[in-house]
């Protein structure tokens, strides 16, 4: 009978440790919180059209005429469910100069805890860039392009509008100026 000694099982090796990436220079940290802020003023305007508060250009019925039987209720679940995904969207955007834009965090089902895949990350921001630079920037300038001849005035009502939703102009812009600095700073630990 021969004996052989049983072959040992192979090392578990660990996956290759990534370097760190070097922090967020300060304008990055500044432009993602600027970006993530500037939803903020267009989802207050909104909510304060649906409860009936005076916002210039429009009026509380006028918009919910566009809802079945008038309902406040389902006006303000739209209100609230753009805002919700207009917020969360733009707070993505702190992850770029974050530790969970390099780590999943992990209290996050199933991913926690897990490297971001980094070159997902800029694609998804730059599409993002893109498409929020877009819709607001053809949005905003579109429909003061195409408005009926303007008064020679502005209401307080119209001032107001703008102020609420100019920040959304920056949205875009920033984030697109913060992807680069991420995807920078990923470039740069993966050179050395």
């Amino acid at each position: 009978m021969t004996t052989t000694d049983p072959v040992p099982p192979e090392p578990r090796v660990p996956p290759p440790v990534r370097p760190p990436a070097p922090p967020p220079p300060r304008w990055a940290v500044r432009a993602a919180h600027i970006a993530a802020w500037s939803t903020v003023p267009s989802g207050v305007w909104r909510i304060a059209l649906v409860l009936g508060m005076p916002v210039g250009v429009m009026e509380r019925e006028e918009f919910l005429a566009a809802f079945p039987d008038n309902s406040p209720l389902i006006g303000l679940a739209y209100v609230l469910l753009i805002g919700a995904v207009a917020e969360t969207a733009s707070y993505l955007t702190l992850g770029l100069v974050r530790p969970w834009g390099e780590v999943v965090p992990r209290w996050i089902p199933l991913l926690g805890g897990r490297p971001v895949n980094r070159r997902l990350a800029v694609l998804a921001a730059s599409l993002g860039a893109l498409t929020v630079t877009v819709l607001w920037w053809v949005l905003f300038f579109g429909g003061l392009l195409t408005a009926p001849s303007p008064d020679p005035g502005i209401s307080a009502g119209e001032a107001l509008f703008v102020a609420a939703y100019a920040p959304l102009l920056l949205w875009g812009p920033l984030l697109a100026a913060v992807t680069w600095s991420y995807h920078q700073r990923h470039q740069a630990c993966m050179r050395s």
